[in-house]
């Protein structure tokens, strides 16, 4: 599966605990990056500085789903899912 041009919810919906540059302590939950943009296109791809967490992450449709909409939806429940495991 191919990343959805301008999508973002892996930008948004998820927690990332390590340093995002402009963010040194990541970010929440739902809080959007502030590495992206306002088209919703990460302004570190592919650049060194980008977190191994984003790096690594690859578009499923698990995850992904059919729409922008339901990514939010599908990582947001597996976020919640995440942290009550914890």
């Amino acid at each position: 599966m191919q990343c959805r041009a301008g999508c973002g919810a892996c930008c948004i919906a998820p927690s990332i605990s390590s340093p995002i540059p402009g963010m040194p302590h990541g970010k929440a939950a739902g809080e959007r990056c502030i590495q992206l943009s306002a088209d919703n296109y990460c302004g570190l791809f592919g650049k060194p500085e980008r977190p191994a967490v984003c790096s690594a992450f690859l578009p499923e449709l698990d995850v992904c789903g059919s729409s922008d909409a339901e990514a939010i939806r599908l990582l947001g429940w597996l976020e919640q899912q995440t942290s009550l495991a914890s």
